[in-house]
């Protein structure tokens, strides 16, 4: 241990002369520990522009076909009056000459089954008209049916169609299997003749019309009421209101329904 004079002459000299450096022993206790600073150089990040000059396709911008997270929207019936040109589409028996020579040697060999397809992921107003008149362009369609809700009537976005022969089916559902048709990625399958349900058919070929059943809510609430029902509707409130009563009697609540009586209410609407 250094003797108390030498740490007495370094305190002394450290404090008069801040900027001079004092020599310490190796023995002393104030002999600086602390190791030399590691200098790191971190290269800052460059500044990338959300728009480049040399791009050609703004941010807001999507690809034609594919709809975005507003446009993909569970809600089908907000389109379901909107009548869809379905003349402007693709016509893949025309465009597509591999599906051309297909189709026109199955309509020179016809077969004596008919198919049936299964078709999935319609998109929104995009029904049986619309799905009759665009599969016509492959051959004769002969039953079609689209599954819907019992209690809305809304589109459950798939269906099934039966053409007058298997092979024109068949190619059917070989081109139109993940077919990109109004931003939506169609599946189509073959359904073989003994998976076919018997009553698959039922309701098919008939126009579908929307049942208004806010009008017919609305009509069977603004109805006149009978005296019958005054005095049903009387009844039930009047024991609602007793069994109020008898809740905060039980607690030891007294209060006057006079004032507020259904039955004073109902005998004025009555009468």
């Amino acid at each position: 241990m250094a003797p108390k004079s030498s740490l007495k002459v370094a305190l002394q000299t450290s404090i008069s002369n801040p900027g001079k450096k004092t020599s310490v022993s190796a023995d002393s206790p104030f002999r600086s520990t602390k190791p030399k600073p590691i200098l790191i150089t971190v290269k800052e990040p460059e500044v990338v522009s959300e728009k480049s000059e040399d791009s050609d396709v703004e941010d807001d911008d999507h690809l034609y076909g594919f709809s975005t997270d507003e446009d993909d929207s569970s809600d089908d019936d907000a389109a379901a009056g909107e009548d869809i040109d379905v003349g402007r589409l693709p016509t893949v028996a025309k465009d597509d000459a591999i599906v051309k020579r297909k189709l026109e040697k199955a309509k020179r060999h016809p077969t004596q089954d008919r198919g049936v397809i299964y078709m999935g992921c319609l998109p929104h107003g995009f029904y049986e008209d619309q799905l009759k008149g665009y599969l016509s362009q492959f051959g004769d369609v002969t039953r079609l049916r689209i599954s819907r809700n019992r209690k809305t009537g809304r589109s459950k976005h798939h269906g099934f169609v039966e053409f007058d022969s298997a092979s024109i089916a068949q190619i059917v559902a070989e081109t139109m299997d993940n077919y990109l048709l109004m931003g939506h990625i169609l599946k189509c399958k073959m359904i073989p003749k003994e998976k076919v349900h018997p009553e698959l058919w039922v309701g098919a070929n008939k126009k579908w019309k929307a049942i208004p059943r806010d009008q017919i809510v609305r009509k069977e609430h603004n109805k006149p009421r009978t005296q019958e029902s005054i005095r049903k509707a009387e009844k039930r409130l009047i024991q609602r209101e007793n069994e109020r009563k008898r809740k905060l009697a039980e607690v030891g609540i007294t209060y006057n329904f006079d004032a507020v009586s259904y039955k004073k209410k109902l005998k004025t609407v009555a009468s």
